[in-house]
Order: structure tokens, then sequence, then C-alpha cells
């Protein structure tokens, strides 16, 4: 052999083995992108996922990633069958976002069934970490429990004790409902009365007179995205604020508070885990997130979505390959560390650790231009924000 047929001998070597070593992950991000979710979650969690493998720099780590998207309609039904779908036939590897909690749950078990990787940012039951936790699933970005101990516990806090809810009637809602019951309960509070209307609900005003005459101090909306904006926009028109009811927005959005606009949503405490203007970094992101976005700045969503993509990736990078059992270990013993979260963790029961912010709506006043909407009331410690681990239910815990 020659010497020149000797070095493109070890060089093909070489470049068979660099492809051999690559890994190929295709990331399924399936959520609401035509419903009341579409602004919070909808294509910009397709912009996340896809900023998050930039910025993990997976190309040039030898991991090769293929992003694809669909729309589940807010069904457990069609995501379920997507997802399905997804793993079987289509070599989706892990699937991220997905809103609405009855699909959540739906897909968690069929990742479970085909024992792939879901990481929710979208969902808030309290379930997808209790009693139907898996080991497949990682609950990323905020949960029920969460949110009644935030906006519930600072409303309760300042003399609001006897709520009314109107409650979207699905998995979501009831939940909400019912962690912000248990925060109203122990502070000596009282329940008046349930509303539950349909999901997605368009006309809210027989659900709004039944809470204005049950004399609550506090309206509780444990629902969501365009359902939680038409049922304020609507209160506003019965004037129910100025008859001197307060509103609780249990779960608002900065994109519920650009649609309704200050003049409309001022004064509203709620409960996030991410604003894209809380320091440095987040702005930072947030601006080169909007730029993709038409102009639009970041949910805690879309926050997540990054977030919980970048975990996986490092996940991927250390165990290199996408054994599951592997990668839901690492995620779990490996500490979370990003520019949007900050620091925390994965618990056993996939339940992911952070702070989470108390904030208020600003006034028109307060505002120094477009989205710039909060005020940051209180930082509620990871430890203290979420449902200890021992009282979730999880199998997972005992284990």
């Amino acid at each position: 052999m020659t010497t020149k047929t000797l070095l493109l001998a070890a060089l093909a070597t070489t470049l068979m083995a660099g492809t051999a070593m690559a890994t190929d992950i295709k990331i399924g991000v399936l959520n609401d992108r035509s419903g009341v979710y579409a602004d919070l979650s909808g294509e910009g969690s397709v912009i996340a996922a896809r900023m998050a493998v930039e910025d993990f720099d997976a190309a040039n780590k030898d991991i090769n990633v293929e992003i694809v998207s669909a729309d589940h309609q807010n069904k457990p039904d069609v995501a379920s069958n997507i997802a399905r779908q997804w793993y079987d036939q289509d070599g989706v590897d892990i699937i991220v976002d997905v809103p609405t909690s009855s699909a959540a749950l739906a897909v968690s078990e069929v990742t479970r069934e085909k024992d792939k990787v879901f990481i929710n940012s979208g969902a808030g039951s309290t379930a997808l970490t209790g009693d139907q936790c898996s080991p497949n699933t990682i609950h990323w970005t905020y949960d029920t429990y969460a949110l009644a101990k935030g906006t519930g516990g600072a409303m309760v806090a300042q003399g609001d004790t006897n709520w009314f809810f109107i409650t979207a009637d699905y998995a979501f809602g009831h939940s909400l409902e019912e962690e912000t019951t248990k925060v109203v309960e122990a502070a000596g509070g009282e329940v008046m009365g349930t509303a539950r209307h349909p999901f997605p609900g368009t006309d809210f005003s027989s659900y709004l007179l039944q809470a204005q005459s049950s004399g609550a101090d506090v309206i509780g909306l444990a629902n969501a995205g365009g359902d939680t904006v038409n049922a304020i926009k609507q209160a506003a028109e019965f004037g129910i604020t100025q008859a001197g009811q307060n509103l609780a927005g249990l779960l608002i959005f900065i994109t519920d508070v650009h649609a309704l606009g200050l003049q409309a949503a001022q004064g509203l405490v709620l409960t996030e885990s991410f604003y894209w203007d809380l320091n440095d970094q987040t702005r930072e992101w947030s601006e080169r997130f909007a730029a993709e976005n038409g102009g639009k700045m970041p949910t805690m969503v879309h926050a997540g979505v990054y977030s919980g993509v970048m975990h996986y990736l490092k996940a991927v990078e250390a165990t290199g390959g996408k054994d599951t059992a592997e990668l839901m270990s690492a995620m779990k013993d490996t500490p979370t560390d990003d520019p949007l979260f900050g620091q925390g963790e994965v618990r056993a029961d996939g339940r992911k650790i952070h702070d989470m912010y108390l904030f208020q709506v600003k006034t028109p006043e307060e505002s120094s231009g477009p989205w710039d909407y909060y005020n940051l009331l209180a930082t509620i410690p990871a430890a203290e924000a979420f449902r200890p681990m021992e009282e979730g239910g999880c199998a997972l815990v005992t284990q």
C-alpha cells in the first residue's frame, strides 16, 4: 500500500467512526396551534425548542436534532393518537409542551407505554407528578399547587377569604379549584359555590351572575388562556369589580395581559415561573425570541420548552445516546441550570423545582411601553413553591 492509500483509509475510518458516534434525536412539539391556548404555546414553543438546540450547539456535539410539530386541538384522543403515531412510525424520541391537562395525561400514558420521554411545559394538573406520575414524564414549568399557593395565598392574606369559582370543566380546572380551595380553607375561609363551564368557553354571563349573587369576596377563575381573557372582559361589562368583588385569575399568562390591555388588566395579581423582564439573562433571551416571534415576548410555557429541551440535550450528551432509563436518570441526578429559570432540580416524582414569582399587573401609567406589564411582589422559593413530594401519592417516591 502507498502512503497516500494508507492516509485515505485512515481518514475514511475516522469519518465512519464519527458518523457512528452521532446521535439522531427527533423532538415533537405537541400543543394547541389554533385554539384558546395557541398564543401561550403554539408556534412560540417550536421557536423555543429550536433556540435550545441552537444555543446548546447540538450539531457540533455530534447530536443531530430534527423538530416536528402538531396541533392536538386540546383533545386528549387527538393528542394520544398523534403521540402514538410519532413514536411508532415517525421516530420521535421526546415530546415537549402539551398544554391542556387532559391531553398531557393522555400523552404521558402513551409515552410510558412506548418507553420514550415526555417533558411537559404547558399543562398544570398536579396529577402528572401525583397519582398518575410516570417514570417517563417530567413536569417542568408550573402546576396548580404553585398557582394556588402564590395567587390564592396572596389574596387570602389580604383578607379575601370567601370564594366562588368559575372553573373549566376538565382536569386542569378541577385541579386548580381543588388546590386553591385547600389554601382558602386552611386560612379559615369558605368556598361559597362553583360554576363549571365547558372547555373552551365563550359566554360566561350566567356563571358570572351566579358568582355575583353569591356575595363572595373573590371570584376565582380556574381556567386559562382565551377562557380567562373572555371571562375578565365579560366581568368588566357586568361591573363586577366596581361593585366590590375581586377577580382572581389563577392562571394568567403575559399574552393574556397583552390581549386584555393594561386598562382592563391593571391590578391583577398572578403567579408565574418566568417573566421576560426579570433580569439581564431573561431579557437577552426574550429579545432574541421576540425577533423570531413577530415581536411577541415569550410566556413561561415557551421558556419552559427551551429550558426542558436544554436539560434533555445535556443528558443526551452525558449518556452518549438516547436510552430512556439512562436519560431519565441523568436528568434527575443532574441539577438544572439555565439562564431562564436559574438553578433547580428534577425530583423523583418528575416535578421540576425552581422559584416561582408573584406579580401584579401595572397600571397604564406605570408601564414604559409594550410588554412592560409586571411589578414583582414576591419570590416564592423553590423549596416552598411546589407540593411536598411525600404528599403527592406518586408511586415513584416510595420505590
